[in-house]
């Protein structure tokens, strides 16, 4: 089954009942807010309170039991550069790419359909604050280019983006067959110098060993993007997943966000490795000893759920040397990660300093030893 959806929707604008401007969310708040009169409106939320469910996975993949309700069609910009898919408000004729800073034109609009997120943790960070952190952050890159620490001088060069993830719940049983291995003393002599001498050395002895563990996972997060990199991504985590809220698009107004390159199928291939790790740290403490060998593990999965979710991130693009780095803001705590420039003069000089100081030392020390 395709991730498809049947009635398409457009990008809804609320308008300030004084001044007739858009109404964005004000991030930190449950209300939309006018930036130019500073009217507030309260976000309507019919979910308060409740609490957070999944959806079965086997039974949304069944053919016999699509639920239309739960997809729809967005409309998105699709980055020729990166390939990312993200939505433009809809007076917005061009804007760059958040992810690579290509420029975007709306003409390169199409139809994306998707299955409709469930819920999100809205924006809690400002865009001020989030600019701040971000040029402290800027400040701490040892070997930087002097460019890059001018860069971000202004707020524009943030976007506030809502980005795709999925996570899985699962029942997990697993079948090991493996190898326990015990540290043994020994003693043996050996002759030096025409003495003998008495040495201990430590041996593994090994053992065959099989069993089976159970483990229960919850809300394994799966980054269902592609225009970010994982190996960042995950170090904006944790996420206070406990302060999801119903999806509403009100939360969204003011904001991009992207749509979801990861299928619901693939991306539980990934939690499935991710729950594979977590795995087999459980066997290796269940054969116990000073050492473990895994030979072989047959896993099954019972249970499976799921949410498609969407998460608030900074981010910020630009290039550099041909190359486009990327820095993100994790748009709940403020924690920072990204890529870098290294400025290869500077390392360079840094070097040939270091060489001279150990030179300089070294000529010292012949001289007065």
């Amino acid at each position: 089954m395709s991730d498809e959806a049947t009635d398409p929707i457009s990008v809804k604008h609320y308008k300030c009942e004084n001044c007739g401007a858009d109404l964005t969310y004000a991030p930190g708040t449950a209300n939309l807010k006018c930036d130019y009169c500073g009217t507030e409106m309260v976000i309507t939320d019919d979910s308060a309170g409740g609490r957070v469910e999944e959806t079965d996975f086997l039974n949304y993949l069944s053919e016999n039991n699509i639920d239309d309700e739960q997809k729809t069609v967005i409309h998105t910009v699709k980055c020729n550069s990166c390939g990312a898919l993200t939505t433009l408000a809809v007076h917005v004729t061009s804007g760059d790419c958040a992810f690579c800073s290509t420029p975007l034109v709306v003409e390169n609009s199409q139809t994306c359909t998707v299955i409709k997120p469930r819920y999100l943790l809205p924006f809690k960070i400002i865009q001020k604050d989030a600019l701040s952190a971000y040029k402290q952050w800027i400040k701490k890159l040892w070997f930087a280019p002097n460019k890059i620490k001018k860069y971000g001088s202004t707020a524009d060069k943030l976007s506030g983006v809502y980005i795709p993830y999925w996570t899985y719940d699962a029942q997990t049983g697993t079948d090991y067959r493996g190898e326990r291995g015990t540290n043994h003393t020994e003693t043996y002599t050996v002759t030096v110098n025409g003495k003998r001498e008495t040495r201990t050395r430590t041996v593994v002895h090994w053992r065959p060993v099989s069993g089976y563990v159970e483990k229960f996972f919850d809300d394994v997060l799966v980054l269902a993007s592609t225009s970010l990199p994982n190996k960042y991504t995950e170090k904006l985590e944790p996420w206070d997943l406990e302060n999801l809220v119903q999806f509403n698009e009100q939360y969204l107004s003011g904001f991009r966000s992207e749509c979801y390159q990861i299928n619901l199928r693939n991306g539980f291939e990934t939690a499935k490795s991710v729950m594979d790790n977590a795995i087999r740290v459980l066997v290796r403490q269940n054969i116990g000893g000073d050492h473990q060998r895994i030979h072989s593990l047959l896993t099954s999965h019972s249970d499976i759920k799921f949410k498609h979710i969407l998460l608030p991130i900074w981010i910020s693009a630009y290039r550099f040397n041909n190359n486009v780095y990327r820095f993100m803001i994790n748009g709940r705590t403020g924690e920072v990660q990204g890529e870098r420039p290294w400025s290869w003069v500077k390392i360079t000089l840094a070097s040939l300093s270091a060489v001279a100081l150990a030179g300089i030392i070294y000529y010292y020390w012949r001289m007065y030893s």
